[in-house]
């Protein structure tokens, strides 16, 4: 058990190290929303626009806290892009709903209470969403990677971005919910 706490410890150490340097350019006002700052931070428009639309705006701007896994606009691939897009077009609060509540959890979950979960989880943690799915959590590396339900995987590449009611954690792709029987 001592041996496989002190790599995560170290990793942990070293991650939470390169965060600090990264962050630098997360420029982010924490007296502010969670909206307020994904608005003002100009990479988040599709994932607005949908937030909008599901009815979950008033609720990232005003109660709290929440955690957001934030994909940016650049990381929607293809498929994903077009299908919020046409949620959006369809206004199909329902479906919306889903697909954002699917990287929103409750509480303030920083990076350091993520490491805390994996050293005591040894190396596996899991957090659940406001849909009820769970997001299981490891570290590779220095990367701290997200796993959804249908094993499809993220990468929290920017950490820790404090807002009045939350954190934001940017990530690499678009997780979507499984699909219904």
């Amino acid at each position: 058990m001592k041996l496989f706490i002190f790599p995560l410890v170290f990793f942990a150490t070293l991650f939470l190290t390169s965060l600090k340097a990264q962050n630098k350019n997360l420029a982010m006002d924490p007296q502010k929303s969670i909206i307020s700052n994904a608005q003002a931070s100009g990479n988040h428009d599709l994932l607005l626009a949908a937030v909008k639309l599901s009815d979950l705006e008033t609720t990232l701007d005003n109660e709290g806290p929440y955690t957001v896994f934030a994909p940016s606009d650049i990381n929607f691939d293809e498929s994903t892009k077009n299908k919020v897009t046409e949620l959006v077009r369809l206004k199909d609060k329902k479906e919306l709903q889903s697909v954002i509540g699917y990287h929103i959890v409750p509480g303030n979950i920083t990076a350091s209470k993520i490491l805390k979960a994996l050293c005591s989880g040894k190396g596996k943690a899991s957090f659940t969403t406001i849909t009820g799915d769970k997001l299981i959590v490891t570290i590779q590396g220095l990367d701290i990677i997200l796993t959804d339900k249908n094993g499809h995987q993220s990468t929290i590449i920017k950490a820790d971005a404090s807002q009045c009611n939350g954190v934001i954690h940017v990530i690499d792709s678009v997780h979507t919910p499984p699909a219904k029987a």
